[in-house]
């Protein structure tokens, strides 16, 4: 099978999950995604008592599957010097450090560029390699904090913000983001023959999503502030939101659109409810008090059955509903299973290891699960031999603490 990214060749320095989701989603595709991590002061090699426990967690990590792993203490000339030679040889490096870090390393993109002039540098970090923020720390609740983001994200301005998991600014933001920087970098390469550093920005890929909200686009155009507990999104209007059933379940429904939120009330028997619907002015306002009445009257009759039982009675109604499933029942809905986004892999020394599946779904070239996440270190003596290092210079190497 002819792979979509096959051939690439990535080398990965991140010590952060959005950093490695990134390079996964480059290596389901096919790419070769060398992971460089730092050993710790003492490590053991490959085949000198690695415990169980750590070969374990490895096996069952999802965002280092399909990759090969060196230990690699950069500190040392002698590592650095090793990077030097990966990256003479590699189309992408990503790097999750702070800016400045790599430089210090002698591994920043102007090194690496004179290298490899075809190198596509991405570089994902807090606040980009310049600004008045640039060197500061921060996670994801941060960013959200400082794009305004956070401000929105509640059901009213009298309570504090909810805070969500931590799914925008690391992984729909700098992850999805490097992933297309880096693709849209190879393609001009192919142009220019040149590559390029891609500086992404988890607070600038924050405000990017914020954009595309209906919120951002009446700032943008009428210049309106939007306000925490106000539109249509906060859960707060009975078009859009949860709602309790029979057996203290949760029932989601999404009815934006007129048609389909008429389609609800009359399958409740409500038709007097469809002039609720959504419209431009729940914009810039909470509900009034009859809408909240709506939702309210809603809620006791979501009380009459299960919430099992609602689905299966909407299912052919022409709505948007669905149930609020836990992990367990979404790991084993029938559709999720259909569309393979549960997979399991059959491993020697685990056995059957279940892991989430590919999202992008290409008719020619598929993403796949290869092989499992590797142990620190694993790949070691091969990537180094490829180099050209004999087994008594690798030995040496390891000794000095310079890899693992």
């Amino acid at each position: 099978m002819v792979d979509a990214l096959q051939g690439t060749k990535v080398l990965e320095l991140s010590r952060v999950s959005p950093g490695a989701f990134c390079t996964m989603m480059l290596a389901d595709m096919g790419a070769e995604v060398l992971k460089i991590e730092t050993p710790p002061a003492v490590r053991p090699g490959p085949g000198s008592g690695v415990s169980s426990s750590d070969a374990q967690q490895a096996a069952f990590s999802y965002t280092n599957r399909n990759k090969r792993s060196l230990g690699l203490n950069l500190k040392a000339p002698a590592g650095q010097k090793i990077l030097h030679a990966l990256a003479a040889e590699a189309d992408v490096l990503v790097e999750g450090f702070r800016p400045g870090v790599m430089p210090r390393l002698g591994c920043g993109y102007d090194t690496l560029s004179q290298i490899n002039p075809g190198l596509v540098y991405c570089s994902l970090s807090g606040f980009g390699q310049d600004g008045p923020y640039r060197d500061l720390p921060a996670h994801d609740v941060n960013y959200l904090a400082i794009s305004g983001v956070l401000n929105l994200i509640g059901p009213s301005a009298e309570a504090p913000p909810s805070i969500p998991l931590n799914l925008i600014a690391d992984y729909g933001g700098a992850s999805m983001h490097g992933v297309v920087g880096i693709l849209l970098a190879l393609f001009a390469r192919g142009q220019t023959g040149r590559g390029q550093h891609v500086d992404i920005a988890y607070l600038d890929t924050t405000i990017s999503l914020l954009s595309a909200t209906l919120l951002m686009d009446r700032y943008v155009t009428d210049g309106v502030v939007p306000q925490r507990g106000q539109g249509p999104y906060t859960g707060q209007y009975a078009f859009y939101t949860t709602y309790e059933t029979q057996d203290d379940r949760l029932l989601s429904v999404a009815c934006s659109e007129p048609w389909l939120w008429g389609n609800l009330c009359r399958a409740l028997g409500r038709p007097d409810f469809e002039r609720f619907y959504r419209h431009s002015g729940h914009i810039e306002r909470s509900p009034n008090a009859e809408e909240r009445q709506v939702r309210e009257t809603l809620q006791a009759i979501f009380r009459q059955r299960t919430r099992d039982e609602w689905v299966a009675f909407l299912a052919d109604k022409n709505v948007c509903i669905g149930p609020v499933n836990t992990t367990q029942e979404a790991f084993n809905d029938p559709h999720i299973r259909h569309r393979q986004m549960v997979i399991e892999h059959e491993d020697p020394e685990f056995g059957t290891v279940r892991q989430v599946g590919i999202g992008l779904k290409l008719s020619d070239t598929p993403g796949r699960l290869r092989h499992l996440a590797p142990r620190l270190g694993q790949h070691t003596d091969d990537v180094l031999g490829q180099l050209g290092y004999s087994a008594e210079a690798i030995d040496a190497l390891r000794r000095s603490q310079v890899v693992a």
